[in-house]
């Protein structure tokens, strides 16, 4: 079959997944398939994200900071621009820039920049109206997937297509397979019209519920007997010795919420979550393979720059039996009892259970850094980025330069030599603020020429070439040379004063020009429709 003369372009985003959690970052899940898309083209160690879900996918579908796409927090309204939930329409995305230059514009996998929905009455749901814009609405020809942010991996309580509400009629529905399947096709089709494409591959894995093939789970299941402490430090020790890290930082130190691995009560427990961790990041792997074949299969792979990353580090919520859980259904479609919560005398796995792997697990797949997702300090922000295309990298290698997901949409138009419009729909669009990663794709090396902001519920952050200023909501201002301790465990904030306060009236100007609201505001916000988690995690 006769390849497109246009580059076609697949974006793949992981859901939740950790720094250290590809078999080419140091760990020992298995991912043959990620592993050789980095082995045959570039990781970047230094991608960073922006610490949650939804601002990360904002950020990525439209190049710009997260604020400046509507998605300043999550997908509840708050009364601004910054803040509204879903993408604004001085926004543009990907789908929107590509289906104008000619191309099939594909979509399977998880939306979430669309507005608040209740999953517990999804029937309800009025996905299309102005404040719940679909994949459809924002530049997609093709969309299969779920709408919000989270749910069972085997009874969603949403699918859709294009469109319409899809009914799931398999006894065998898996959420990764599916999504899969539904890219695999939707290429097909593509390529059978002889049409570029763009493929935004969106999995819902590993993001809780810990719910995965028994096949899968039996794999991993007593890997994870020597403890969270054992495995951070041979993830830490592989990375080194594979050139992953920039420098031989200093691994940190276990979360203060996480006891030592010796005093952990429930072993087998806490074995089984991360065995059922490992078997959804391997799910998705063995996806991304089938992916990747049909592209073979179909004489376009070498024509196709396919990106992978995560949206954030690992995750350490906890769903407790009385929290954010209950916002998700407990009952199956056949009408068994899903329970729900984390509870050390039921094993994860099944569609029945609803559990989350929580703090330890979370500090082992974000090693070897400090902190998690929702936090800006590099547990919460950095990714792997893997970039692979046979026709247009020079040649393969480790990049470490810092880079932002706003700098994917940039990049995107320059393979493709699509245009970016001063306008959309008769409305104005805002400037990029990403930077194109193609000079890389040459050999071509450099810094970032502007420096890279984050705000999420009050965490803050600023890197600026090698050096990094950072705050947890609340607390004081610290400052990292990210050359020599990308770990952040020495703060030079009070040792280089000068630095540190241009940093912060640098900081303070981006925020108040992006319209960033101070967290505490956000919090008394009387239409906040997201629910907090019965305590914090950390």
């Amino acid at each position: 079959m006769r390849p497109p003369s246009k580059s076609n372009i697949i974006l793949i985003l992981a859901d939740d997944m950790g720094f250290s959690d590809l078999g080419c970052m140091g760990s020992e899940i298995r991912t043959p398939n990620i592993d050789r898309l980095a082995a045959g083209g570039q990781t970047y160690t230094a991608m960073y994200n922006c610490a949650r879900c939804c601002p990360t996918r904002a950020s990525l579908l439209t190049g710009l900071y997260p604020h400046k796409a509507g998605i300043g927090h999550m997908t509840a309204s708050y009364g601004s621009e910054a803040y509204q939930g879903y993408l604004r329409n001085d926004a543009v995305t990907i789908a929107e820039v590509l289906r104008l230059a000619g191309y099939r514009t594909l979509m399977s996998g998880k939306w979430h920049v669309g507005g608040s929905y209740k999953p517990r009455e999804s029937d309800l749901w009025l996905p299309g109206d102005v404040t719940h814009p679909t994949p459809r609405q924002r530049g997609f020809d093709r969309f299969f997937g779920t709408l919000d942010g989270s749910g069972s991996y085997f009874f969603p309580h949403y699918i859709g297509e294009d469109d319409h509400r899809v009914d799931i009629e398999q006894d065998d529905f898996y959420m990764t397979d599916a999504i899969t399947e539904k890219a695999v096709e939707m290429i097909g089709d593509a390529v059978s019209d002889h049409k570029p494409f763009f493929l935004y591959l969106a999995y819902t894995a590993p993001h809780w519920p810990l719910q995965a093939h028994e096949e899968d789970i039996a794999r991993y299941r007593g890997q994870y007997r020597k403890g969270w402490d054992h495995l951070r430090t041979s993830r830490h020790e592989e990375m080194l010795s594979r050139g992953m890290l920039e420098g031989r930082w200093d691994i940190s130190p276990r979360d203060p919420e996480a006891h030592p691995w010796i005093d952990e009560k429930h072993q087998d427990w806490e074995d089984s979550r991360m065995a059922t961790y490992a078997a959804m990041v391997d799910s998705m792997d063995q996806g991304i393979g089938r992916v990747m074949r049909k592209l073979r299969d179909l004489g376009v792979e070498k024509n196709t720059l396919v990106l992978f990353l995560s949206d954030n580090g690992g995750c350490a919520e906890f769903l407790a039996e009385e929290g954010w859980v209950n916002s998700y259904p407990d009952s199956s479609p056949r009408g068994e009892e899903i329970v729900q919560g984390n509870i050390p005398d039921l094993t994860p796995g099944p569609g029945t259970t609803f559990q989350s792997y929580e703090t330890a697990w979370s500090n082992v797949s974000n090693a070897p850094f400090r902190m998690h997702k929702t936090w800006v300090h590099e547990g919460g922000i950095s990714t792997p980025l893997v970039a692979y295309w046979p026709e247009g990298i020079a040649s393969p290698g480790i990049v470490h330069d810092a880079r932002h997901v706003s700098d994917i949409m940039p990049t995107i138009l320059d393979v493709t030599g699509a245009s970016y419009p001063k306008d959309f729909g008769g409305v104005g669009v805002q400037n990029l603020d990403g930077e194109s990663l193609i000079d890389t794709f040459r050999n071509i090396y450099r810094q970032r020429e502007q420096p890279i902001y984050w705000e999420h519920e009050g965490n803050c952050a600023m890197r600026d070439g090698d050096w990094k200023l950072v705050r947890e909501f609340g607390q004081d201002w610290e400052l990292y040379n990210m050359r020599v301790d990308r770990t952040e465990l020495n703060d030079l904030r009070h040792k280089d004063p000068t630095r540190a306060e241009g940093m912060i009236k640098a900081y303070e100007d981006w925020a108040n020009k992006v319209g960033v609201v101070d967290w505490a505001i956000v919090q008394a916000h009387p239409d906040m429709d997201w629910v907090k988690p019965e305590k914090p995690v950390g």
